[in-house]
């Protein structure tokens, strides 16, 4: 039963600050300005994904929370698992997601006017 109230706990802590890291702008603009700071980099672009930062907050966790390395894999990725769920939980339905979108160079489409000699 312990080891559920932990789990808890971190599952909610990995949450709050995995969220706090890439969504929020923080006290005095400061993860704000950390995150421009990082900028396009592996570090920045970490600061801009969810998922990806959680499974390291989750370590971070999972490292001060677990009595042995088995518990520690397990609360690891559970902890992760749980934060990632309540992101998606948290979401606003009512706001759309923004597009992905993708552009393929070079592709002509049907539908756009393509100028033919005449001769």
């Amino acid at each position: 039963m312990k080891d559920i109230t932990w789990l808890i706990l971190g599952i909610l802590a990995v949450w709050r600050v995995t969220h706090m890291l890439t969504a929020e702008d923080g006290p005095l603009d400061l993860f704000l300005h950390v995150r421009r700071f990082l900028g396009e980099g592996v570090l920045g672009n970490l600061m801009d994904c969810f998922l990806c930062l959680s499974v390291w907050v989750a370590a971070l966790a999972a490292a001060l929370i677990a009595t042995d390395w088995k518990t520690g894999i397990f609360m690891w990725l559970a902890m992760s698992g749980g934060a990632i769920l309540l992101e998606r939980f948290s979401y606003n339905k009512s706001e759309k997601m923004p597009a992905i979108y993708y552009e393929e160079k070079g592709i002509d489409d049907e539908l756009l006017r393509k100028s033919e000699k005449t001769i």
